[in-house]
């Protein structure tokens, strides 16, 4: 049927299903090719306001405290990280992480001396990890 639409244009048309074929096999790869930085993440307890970002907005339970690492002076308020538990860090519980990542909204700050690159609510912590663990290591993703 195809070479009906370009009669005598065999190499063209061979082209074009090259290139159709290029473009979906790059898309197909872009997942992998996503980058995730690795670091600890702590957790803090309510109250949640007031908050660096938005002082006293209600910005709901599953926000964080962003630490130096990701802070950039204010420019991480509102931005949106996938944190993953992907292991111990030798304090607390050997085996804290639960197998599931969370969306947390970044709303206020960690000062220096953070124990954590992102310093999650206490229910954020708890989505992805065992609390008693006190501190974990995590990969995490700006969604």
């Amino acid at each position: 049927m195809l070479a009906s639409c370009f009669p005598g244009d065999k190499m063209g048309m061979e082209m074009r299903v090259f290139i159709v074929v290029a473009v979906v096999a790059m898309f197909i790869r872009l997942p992998s090719a996503a980058y995730a930085d690795e670091g600890t993440a702590t957790y803090y307890t309510p109250p949640y306001v007031p908050s660096s970002c938005n002082g006293y907005q209600n910005d709901g339970v599953m926000i964080a405290a962003a630490s130096d690492a990701i802070w950039g002076n204010r420019a991480a308020c509102g931005r949106r990280y996938s944190v993953t538990c992907i292991g111990a860090t030798n304090q607390g519980v050997p085996q804290p992480c639960k197998g599931n990542s969370v969306v947390v909204k970044i709303v206020d700050y960690c000062p220096p001396g953070c124990q954590g690159t992102i310093d999650l609510s206490q229910e954020a912590f708890a989505a992805i990890a065992n609390p008693n663990a006190g501190k974990i290591k995590i990969r995490y993703t700006q969604v």
